[in-house]
């Protein structure tokens, strides 16, 4: 696959991305079928060949179970292969979401995250929106926390992945990056899209598929066709079902 550029952070991605969601957690999902976590030799199996495959977009969160902990366990020795992304505002544990977007919280986030993730640095720090996308960056400590961790070094890039056009539009005035829901039966965000383009800002499609409910070929099309997107995060547990996604990827270079 062809790379492309993540906005104007020096940062070169493939049209596919990997999402880490189904390889650390299966309990409140939005799938249209249930699923097992694999366990450590079929997720060590699996987010190798990712990179093999040539894919080099990883995109993870605290809030994805044990997902952070098993990509560094079984990527430590290939950090310099890819891009990796996490996020901060989000947990899940016991079965629920908590969010906490305090300057020590996400500064205990971030530490946590690089431990895991078995990295000094992180290439892409998200904001992990609960929907409140405004009030998150206009009312919390969050923004200019990340802004202070990319300036100590400990990331490359931050950015916001959160549910509505307009925090994407607000997100603009700091982000490198936005990710964004974006998908056949919801363009919503596509000036959004347009506009970060116009402002230098990358972009990452969350939901390409619609959590799984439209067909890849024809919706991974429909995302890449969009010549601003750099990359649509997709996940999966199916070898078989990645190679399908590259080549409809590979039609829309």
């Amino acid at each position: 696959m062809q790379m492309r550029p993540l906005g104007q952070t020096g940062l070169l991605v493939t049209p596919l991305g990997f999402g880490a969601f189904k390889i650390g957690r299966n309990e409140k999902v939005k799938y249209p079928q249930p699923y097992d976590l694999p366990d450590d030799a079929t997720a060590e199996r699996l987010l190798n060949g990712v990179l093999d495959s040539g894919i080099n977009l990883i995109d993870t969160a605290p809030a994805y179970g044990i997902s952070e902990e098993r990509i560094g366990k079984f990527l430590a020795s290939r950090r310099n292969e890819f891009v990796l992304s996490t996020k901060v505002g989000e947990r899940f544990d016991n079965g629920e979401s908590s969010f906490d977007f305090t300057g020590p919280g996400v500064r205990a986030s971030v530490a946590e995250s690089l431990r895991r993730l078995r990295t000094d640095i992180l290439d892409i720090l998200f904001v992990h929106s609960n929907g409140d996308d405004l009030a998150i960056q206009q009312q919390t400590e969050v923004v200019a926390t990340l802004q202070k961790l990319k300036h100590a070094g400990y990331v490359r890039a931050i950015g916001f992945s959160g549910k509505t056009p307009a925090g994407a539009v607000v997100a603009l005035e700091w982000a490198d990056v936005v990710m964004v829901e974006y998908h056949l039966q919801d363009t919503s965000h596509a000036e959004v899209i347009a506009l970060a383009v116009s402002r230098g800002v990358g972009v990452v499609v969350k939901k390409g598929l619609a959590s799984g409910h439209l067909p890849p070929v024809d919706a991974l099309r429909f995302v890449l066709s969009q010549p601003n997107v750099s990359s649509v995060i997709v996940g999966g547990l199916s070898f078989e079902h990645l190679r399908e996604n590259m080549k409809a990827v590979g039609s829309k270079q």
